[in-house]
């Protein structure tokens, strides 16, 4: 690889880890925690979405889907968020990873981010930037070579091919 591509991947790697930091932080306070999963928390959320603007089509999934499994949810919501920032941590199963997170985010910015009816297309995208963000570093990840570069994979590789 040249030098150019190996600064791309190193720098793709770092974005990840770094996207993966935010993700442990948020899920493991979720998971180690109650308030999110079962004080509530997870509701509030939930509520203050519907308040604040969810897109007409996200709304009746919220109300009629969302709270009526939200204990279930919730606790996906955590330990989801926790695992995918192990894998962009740690370099494994990034893809996998980035596309759940890729799912999730637009989950989030189609549930949050309405800008409002009749509103200029402009508005759609900065209402979105929270999700939007980190949406299209999913995407990178998903389509590059996020993996490439500070993974533990190719040492679990070595060990695999050792133990055999």
């Amino acid at each position: 690889m040249n030098r150019d591509g190996q600064r791309n991947t190193v720098v793709l790697a770092g974005l990840r880890i770094a996207v993966g930091v935010l993700f442990v932080m948020f899920g493991q306070y979720k998971v180690f925690g109650t308030q999110f999963t079962l004080g509530g928390g997870f509701v509030g959320w939930i509520h203050s979405f519907l308040e604040q603007g969810a897109y007409p089509f996200m709304a009746p999934v919220l109300r009629g889907f969302v709270l009526t499994h939200a204990r279930t949810i919730a606790f996906l919501v955590a330990y989801g968020e926790l695992a995918i920032g192990v894998a962009l941590v740690s370099g494994i199963l990034v893809r996998t990873a980035s596309l759940c997170g890729l799912i999730f985010m637009l989950a989030l910015l189609f549930s949050s981010n309405y800008p409002g009816e009749g509103a200029p297309l402009w508005q759609y995208f900065g209402a979105s930037l929270n999700h939007l963000v980190l949406a299209l570093c999913f995407a990178a990840f998903v389509s590059g070579n996020a993996d490439g570069a500070a993974s533990l994979r190719p040492y679990l590789r070595r060990l695999r091919r050792a133990a055999k």
